[in-house]
């Protein structure tokens, strides 16, 4: 997994409420187990016309908007199913981070445990950005996880919670296996500090 750090990036603005893992990513791509490709399914069915080409007014197709590691999502985003493909098309795009005022619990676990980094804003904030974006698409943001915050244009900063332990992974990019893994010795050394009982018939 990537490490997430401090990065600054321009944004994409999809404004719409209550979408859902299915909307991220169709049902026809959780055939998959791996990332590879996924990228090309994020949002199918608003990407695309039936025979494939994709459709010049959905915003992610626009050519201004391409190489944006931000997406600035609207209320309640992943909702629905839980699937980790959803996180993974995200990813395979090109996203490091999700902005909204809300996302589902589920969707919110699997972005963290997959190294995408959801970040919940209050409302004034979310309509900054999303006014960011339509008055100039250029514009970027920086997001800096080890202090928790987005800084917009104008040196405005915006903090934001996350799991402390969520956040110890996605800065050292490592994953709960990842993270165990790594404490081996200390494990090792507790077990041995505290055997087993021994148990009497």
């Amino acid at each position: 997994m990537e490490p997430i750090k401090s990065f600054t990036s321009r944004v994409v603005a999809l404004p719409l409420e209550n979408v859902d893992t299915d909307q991220i990513i169709p049902a026809k791509y959780l055939k998959v187990t791996d990332k590879s490709g996924l990228g090309e399914g994020l949002f199918y069915s608003w990407r695309y016309n039936a025979d494939g080409s994709p459709k010049p007014d959905f915003v992610l197709n626009r050519p201004d908007v391409q190489g944006a590691q931000i997406l600035i999502a609207g209320n309640n985003f992943g909702c629905g199913s839980s699937r980790e493909h959803a996180p993974w098309a995200l990813q395979g795009y090109g996203f490091k981070a999700v902005i909204s005022t809300y996302f589902a619990d589920i969707f919110k676990g699997n972005a963290l445990k997959n190294g995408l980094l959801p970040i919940v804003v209050d409302q004034e904030t979310y309509y900054q950005l999303v006014s960011l974006f339509e008055e100039d698409p250029q514009a970027a943001v920086t997001v800096d996880l080890a202090s928790q915050t987005v800084i917009l244009p104008g040196d405005q900063k915006v903090s934001f919670p996350i799991d402390s332990f969520a956040k110890h992974c996605l800065l050292n990019g490592v994953d709960q296996l990842g993270f165990l893994q790594a404490e081996e010795d200390a494990i090792a050394a507790y077990e041995a500090s505290h055997p087993a009982p021994v148990q009497t018939v």
